[in-house]
């Protein structure tokens, strides 16, 4: 059975999946894991261009899932980059870098792309309903929104709204007082206000690494499990009560939470703070999780299949 490797590099995360194919179109996962490698870090205080040490960790977490990526038979490696790609001044040094090191040609894709693969991968995975559906990725530098009704996509769009740059600009990384939390979360509210006409949907779809980080803190997990993250419901009440958890916390300490990635602690309340403004704007009290994201999107894309999964055999 063929195996295909996909990494997704985020601004804030680099996402590595390979999957196993089968004759009948499902797919059985062999790795997927990420890896903050924080390629945004001062990316606004750099006058919008990556800093060599960025780049330097994310070159080689890229190389290292390349060589997994061989390692496991691979027949082939698709590989994508988001928003911080996107934007940065030197992105195509950083790619001819990769490509020259790594051995690994990065696709700088749209954002509306990006969404409707995220899209692609999320509604199979999930079996929700016939009825409408938003579907929202909160990333290191931007968050995408996908709206769909069943099966077909009804609109997509990227805002310039991530937990990277957020976390820098309002000094969320360590405590704040309530005053500076408000003034992030209005900031925020304003960035997001494109979403102020929007119809409450029936579903509400939240996916990337602040939702799940938030889902495995909720649930204790000391030992990440993509199973159980997977269909979570995650509720505004939740949210709230970490968010109150990281504003009162160190970085030092966000790293000892149960549940929380430690490479995330110094973007977790700003990632937190998008969720719960995305929550609010849409009128929904609860989302549902999905571990499933871009990444799985590429892999359904570029070598078929349906978002099915086996458990491994």
């Amino acid at each position: 059975m063929p195996r295909y490797a996909v990494i997704d590099v985020g601004t804030n995360s680099v996402k590595f999946h390979i999957g196993e194919k089968h004759a009948d179109g499902t797919w059985t996962t062999v790795a997927d894991r990420s890896d903050v490698t924080r390629l945004g870090e001062g990316l606004n205080a750099s006058d919008g261009a990556f800093t060599p040490e960025a780049m330097e960790r994310t070159i080689v977490a890229i190389a290292g899932m390349a060589a997994e990526a061989q390692r496991a038979g691979a027949a082939a490696v698709a590989a994508v980059g988001t928003m911080g790609l996107r934007t940065s001044r030197n992105s195509g040094d950083f790619v001819a870098e990769v490509a020259r090191r790594a051995g690994v040609r990065i696709e700088v894709i749209p954002g509306a792309e990006e969404a409707r693969l995220a899209y692609l991968a999320v509604k199979s995975g999930l079996g929700l309903g016939a009825g409408s559906m938003v579907i929202f990725d909160t990333g290191g530098g931007s968050s995408q929104f996908t709206f769909g009704h069943g099966a077909a996509v009804t609109e997509q769009f990227s805002l310039n709204v991530g937990a990277v740059r957020l976390a820098e600009a309002y000094g969320l990384a360590g405590v704040v007082s309530p005053a500076e939390l408000q003034r992030a979360m209005d900031a925020i509210a304003a960035d997001l206000s494109r979403l102020d006409a929007t119809a409450a949907p029936d579903a509400l779809v939240g996916m990337g690494g602040a939702v799940t980080n938030l889902t495995a803190v909720m649930l204790g997990l000391r030992t990440y499990d993509p199973d159980v993250v997977q269909g979570a419901a995650l509720t505004g009440r939740e949210v709230d009560r970490q968010i109150e958890l990281y504003r009162s916390q160190s970085t030092e300490a966000r790293r000892r939470i149960v549940g929380l990635q430690p490479k995330r602690a110094e973007v977790i309340l700003a990632g937190a703070c998008i969720v719960r403004t995305v929550m609010h704007k849409l009128r929904k009290d609860e989302l549902t999780v999905s571990d499933r994201g871009l990444r799985h999107g590429v892999l359904l894309e570029r070598f078929g299949g349906d978002a099915k999964t086996r458990a491994p055999e």
